[in-house]
Order: C-alpha cells, then sequence, then structure tokens
C-alpha cells in the first residue's frame, strides 16, 4: 500500500494535494478531529472527518491505538500548533483496538509499566523518539566509520575466549544437561559438545578486531555482546550493543583524538537530525526534574547536555591527576562522597561526575590507569605501575567510552597473561600476533545502549533497547 509519511505533510509544499495517511489514532474528538501518527515523525496530524462521510458504526471504533487509512485533501490547518491538515474524503478502519483492553491510553503511563508492554510502548510518544533517535545513532556510527577508512568486520558471537578475563559469560552447549556424556574420572566430556570444548557468547569482539586491524589497518565492530551477570541496576544488561574500533599504528593520544571526534560526531548528528524528537524529550526530562528536591535537579538540561559534549574540546588528565583534584575537592573534604578515593581503586559514577560537571565543567579523559584495574591486554607504561588506557567521562552518565594502546610486545603480554590466570593455550592465535610483524596499535569500545541513553536523556538502560534482557527477564 502506498502512502505519504505524516513527516513530509507537515509543511505547506504539498497544500492542495490529494494524500493518502495510514497510521494509528492517536485521539479523536468532537467527532471529527482525529490525530493519527505513523512513526515518522514524533508530530501528530491532524484529519478533519466529515461525518456524512464517515459512518457512526466506524466513527466509534475510532478509538486510541486503532489503525487506519485515509484519502482526502492536505489543507492550511485553521487551528493552533499544525501547519497543514487533511479534509478527509474516504476512511478505512484496518484494525480495532478495544479502549477497555489496549493498554497504552493517551495518559502518562510509568516507565515500569510500559516495559511490561514492550511489545506496544513504541506506539508512545517518549518510545518513538528513542527508537528513531537510535536507528540515527547506528546509521550515523556505520557512516562516521566508512567515511574515515574503516572496515565493518563482524567477530564471532560464540567463542572459546573470555576477551575481559571476567568469567561472566552464557554457556553455549548441545550436551543434555539431564544426562550429559562424561569422562572416565566423571566430568562432563566437553569434547563430545557441538563445538568439541567449552563456548560461550561473547563479551567483546575486540580480540578479534584486532587481528583485523592488523591486516586492514583500521576495522569496526558493530554487534551484540553478552555478559551473564546477575545484576538488576539500570546501567546493566545481559544483552547489548558494542561498538569496537581497532587500528593499526595507533598509540594512546590517536586513540584518544579518534574516540572524542567520534563521540563529538555522533552528538553533533543528533542534534542537526532529530531536533524534533530532541525537543520533545528535552521538555520531557525538564518535567521530570520538577519534582525531583532542587539539590537533585541537574544543571544541564538535555539539549544544553548535548552542546556542552559538541561544543566544547576534552579536558585531558591523567588518572592520578583525577585523584589529586578529588582529594582537593570540597565534597572529599565535607565526606559528600558516598564511595573511598585513593590511588589504585577505581573511579566511581560519583567521583567522574564532579570531575565532567563542577570541576572541570567539559567532557574529561583519564589516561594512564593503575594496570590493576584495568585488562590484560592494555600496554603497559614505562612506570611499572599504569597502563596506556583512557575513559572518556561525559554529563550524567560519567563514563561512556573506555579503551587503550593495547600490549603489543610478546613477552609483557605472556606475563600480563600469567597474572590474570590466563591459559596461553586458549588465546594462542592472540599471542601470535605479537610474534608475527607486531606493532602499536590501540582501541577503544562504547556501549551503544550507554550512547542512546547520553543522546536521548533517558535514566534506565531498558527504555532505549527494544526488548532487554535482564535477569530473570527474556519476555518477547
Amino acid at each position: 500500500m502506498k502512502y505519504d509519511a505524516i513527516k513530509s505533510l507537515l509543511s505547506t509544499d504539498k497544500i492542495g494535494s490529494t494524500v493518502t495517511i495510514c497510521g494509528w489514532v492517536r485521539t479523536f474528538r468532537n467527532d471529527t478531529f482525529l490525530a493519527v501518527n505513523d512513526g515518522s515523525t514524533i508530530k501528530n496530524i491532524q484529519l478533519v472527518i466529515d461525518r456524512e462521510e464517515v459512518s457512526e458504526e466506524i466513527r466509534k471504533k475510532l478509538t486510541t491505538g486503532a489503525s487506519i487509512c485515509a484519502t482526502g485533501e492536505l489543507i492550511e490547518s485553521k487551528g493552533s500548533g499544525q501547519a497543514t491538515e487533511v479534509k478527509v474524503a474516504t476512511l478505512e478502519l484496518l484494525g480495532e483496538a478495544n479502549p477497555d483492553e489496549f493498554p497504552i491510553q493517551m495518559k502518562r503511563h510509568s516507565l515500569d509499566f510500559l516495559r511490561e508492554k514492550a511489545h506496544l510502548r513504541f506506539r508512545t510518544s517518549t518510545f518513538s523518539a528513542v527508537f528513531r533517535i537510535r536507528h540515527g545513532m547506528t546509521f550515523a556510527i556505520h557512516k562516521y566509520f566508512n567515511d574515515n577508512g574503516f572496515y565493518n568486520l563482524h567477530t564471532p558471537i560464540i567463542t572459546g575466549s573470555d576477551a575481559e578475563g571476567a568469567g561472566e559469560m552464557f554457556r553455549v552447549t548441545t550436551l543434555d544437561i539431564d544426562n550429559p556424556p562424561r569422562t572416565e574420572d566423571g566430568k562432563v566430556d566437553e569434547k563430545e559438545d557441538f563445538f568439541g570444548k567449552i563456548s560461550n557468547l561473547t563479551v567483546s569482539g575486540q580480540l578479534e578486531a584486532e587481528l583485523g586491524a592488523m591486516a586492514l589497518g583500521k576495522v569496526y565492530t558493530f554487534g551484540p555482546t553478552f555478559r551473564a551477570e546477575n545484576s538488576n541496576t539500570s546501567r546493566h544488561l545481559a544483552e547489548f550493543w558494542m561498538i569496537e574500533p581497532e587500528v593499526a599504528f595507533n598509540d594512546l593520544v590517536d586513540n584518544m583524538d579518534l574516540a572524542e571526534d567520534f563521540l563529538r560526531y555522533l552528538v553533533k548528528y543528533a542534534l542537526d537530525n532529530f531536533a524534533d524528537d530532541l525537543a520533545f524529550l528535552d521538555e520531557r526530562e525538564a518535567k521530570e526534574n520538577q519534582s525531583k528536591p532542587a539539590n537533585e535537579r541537574p544543571e544541564l538540561g538535555l539539549l544544553d547536555k548535548l552542546k556542552f559534549v559538541a561544543d566544547n574540546d576534552f579536558e585531558r588528565i591523567t588518572y592520578t591527576e583525577a585523584i589529586r583534584v578529588l582529594l582537593n575537592s570540597k565534597p572529599y573534604k565535607k565526606k559528600k562522597f558516598k564511595f573511598p578515593i585513593e590511588w589504585g581503586i577505581d573511579l566511581q559514577s560519583e567521583h567522574e561526575r564532579f570531575l565532567v560537571e563542577k570541576h572541570f565543567k567539559k567532557p574529561v579523559i583519564i589516561t594512564d590507569y593503575p594496570a590493576g584495574i584495568k585488562a590484560f591486554y592494555m600496554r603497559a607504561n614505562e612506570d611499572g605501575k599504569t597502563v596506556a588506557a583512557m575513559d572518556i567521562l561525559v554529563p550524567g552518565i560519567g563514563e561512556i567510552i573506555g579503551g587503550s594502546q593495547r600490549e603489543e610486545r610478546l613477552d609483557e603480554l605472556v606475563e600480563k597473561c600469567k597474572a590474570f590466570n590466563i591459559p596461553e593455550e586458549h588465546i594462542w592465535w592472540y599471542l601470535d600476533l605479537r610474534k608475527f610483524g607486531t606493532a602499536k596499535h590501540a582501541g577503544f569500545g562504547l556501549g551503544f545502549e550507554r550512547l542512546v541513553m547520553f543522546v536521548t536523556g533517558m535514566g534506565n538502560i531498558r527504555d532505549v533497547i527494544p526488548f532487554p534482557r535482564t535477569p530473570q527477564n527474556a519476555e518477547f
């Protein structure tokens, strides 16, 4: 069925033309004015119905959520709030939505409630805006890397390695869990499994991306990753998407330059291409913040926060300098921080947000973290205590990107594997990369859902992925 996208009909360019609208009813008032949305824009279009042309039987069924198709003349609107409307000539009811059963009505629903109705929450203004922006960020990521000479690499979803060394992975098996094959000593015989070894869903495509970068120069992954972490916080999912570029011959400074340019590009893309959706979400966030105590309200609204990142060069400091700033801060001296601060422990979100929002008042890149709190593959610095790592911090969230220069020296990497209890035979192919034509290289990871949270202002990661996977929840 051919129809005109509402987004294309909101200006007066097509006044006087005959148009066809297909969409879902938002409201129907005075038995005459029908507000319809088709998902192409946050805005509805108003259809003006002649009661003589549309039967009472159909008019009674024009309830919120019903789907319709209407043809008529696009005319200038006589009412306020819209430039155009459609004078309906014919209207077909495609699908009813019984108001006694349809759960998404034109009233405020809690986000908790809408998560239970994830199959229908796309119909709301909030979630249609979020998922249009999610699409836009997907496109912008591929465009940025393509325009900058990167190659997209599809790394394995099923893997035999644990890239992070965390061990919180989902097992993939075809063995009968009630009666698995066993060896002579009574252990499960992993050789009888589908892949002949223990296999898991991946937590990262980074290690494989490094292999690609050391032949293609510049690659990036963009795919699903999984972590079996039993966490029910607003920042954690069991299934999420990661963007991971890897670049041969880059050092830590090159890596920071790339990450900063990449993030600013994405934010500018959102501002330039999703103004209506962002304006709606900005207003939504402002209303939510009004109900919070004054001391808990963020200083920056959503649009201001995005412009804050797009318009400011990022501050670059070392981890050691960041600890010094925090120890000398008023919140620390007045014991306002919940978590301790000392050299050698990871920074918490409250510390990161203080550095960004209060102290430097710009996005911050922290480098040279203690080796003990970072992954085995990060390049050891000459001081013997820190690694060439970097994290990018932004307002409202804290860390949004994490990366490093990778350890290209075989001897150093072998020692790291020992320190992290990673058997060499598990990643022999990764070590081989350091034997044959090794060179410095670097990369980073951006959690896609965390990016979408930042751009949309949504406070819970479950609200920026269509169907969230969390402990005890694999619905839809």
